[in-house]
């Protein structure tokens, strides 16, 4: 099946955030990522990176208080846009799955883009700052994400002490498994569920 263009624009604006973002799930991997909290920006570029997804991204937030609404918002936004690319799902393949490690940490991401929002995270996950992102909101953007998306996602730290390296092994292993479960099935045009529909 041949690729056709995918890609969606949000924006939600709300009290805590304003945010705006563009996503072309066939891409060349771009980044272009603004949320005011420098960590956070890197795990966004990596995940648009090793997904091969083009990511446009300005969310202003009350980081005054803390990164909370701005981090777990960004997840809300991206699922949204991430769903409405996907459109109806003819033809893709629809589960994924990677290993990635860094250094001494190594994480494992499994998806299926079933129309089932669940996220199961789990590992040895020791949340601390990180620069200046709190790694305790890291599985506040995976459930957002997920539940928005409308994907199963199961993710885990099998092992790290670094939460720098933790954080970046899953979002390659997520961007990863993404990136394979949106990629056409050249053998199959149709909607790879029994059901006929993955809304």
């Amino acid at each position: 099946m041949t690729a056709q263009k995918r890609g969606a624009e949000i924006h939600r604006k709300t009290r805590e955030t304003d945010i705006r973002l563009h996503l072309e799930l066939d891409g060349q991997g771009k980044a272009d990522v603004q949320t005011g909290i420098g960590f956070f920006d890197h795990l966004l570029e990596a995940w648009a990176k090793h997904s091969g997804m083009n990511l446009t991204l300005k969310a202003t937030g009350d980081l005054h208080i803390d990164g909370h609404h701005t981090v777990e918002d960004v997840g809300i936004v991206l699922g949204q846009a991430f769903h409405q690319a996907c459109g109806e799902k003819r033809g893709i393949n629809r589960f994924g799955h990677a290993y990635c490690p860094l250094d001494e940490a190594l994480a494992r991401a499994v998806v299926d883009l079933s129309g089932r929002p669940f996220c199961a995270f789990h590992g040895a996950f020791s949340p601390r700052m990180v620069g200046d992102f709190d790694s305790e909101l890291w599985p506040e953007f995976l459930r957002a994400f997920a539940t928005q998306a409308r994907i199963t996602l199961h993710i885990e730290l099998l092992y790290g002490e670094n939460m720098h390296h933790a954080c970046e092994s899953m979002v390659k292993a997520l961007a990863r498994a993404l990136s394979m479960a949106i990629r056409f099935d050249e053998n199959s045009s149709d909607i790879p569920s029994t059901k006929g529909t993955l809304s």
